[in-house]
């Protein structure tokens, strides 16, 4: 099941908290990047980010965002905004700029 564009929409509009965020479509899906950083995407009407060290303390579910991925986190309470730009700022902390 590909996400929807409702559902992105909503997402990016919670996000908006931020500056320099950027969404790129993939194969129905999207990639999420801060400031130029990949930190995580939206899966199935999902909002998924990378697993780091520095977002461990936020005690999320982890899942795949697709066969034969790696596993991420689940930003189950998408709705609070203070708390969403927590998560965003801690998991670009532990992705590498390379």
């Amino acid at each position: 099941m590909a996400t929807t564009k409702e559902y992105r929409d909503f997402i990016l509009e919670q996000l908006n908290i931020l500056e320099n965020i950027t969404c790129k479509p993939m194969m129905g899906e999207y990639l999420l990047y801060y400031e130029g950083l990949l930190f995580g995407g939206i899966y199935d009407d999902r909002l998924l980010v990378k697993i780091t060290d520095s977002n461990k303390k936020y005690n999320m579910e982890e899942t795949i965002p697709y066969n034969g991925a790696k596993p991420m986190y689940l930003v189950s309470d998408v709705d609070n905004q203070d708390i969403l730009k927590e998560i965003v700022l801690n998991s670009c902390e532990g992705v590498s700029k390379k």
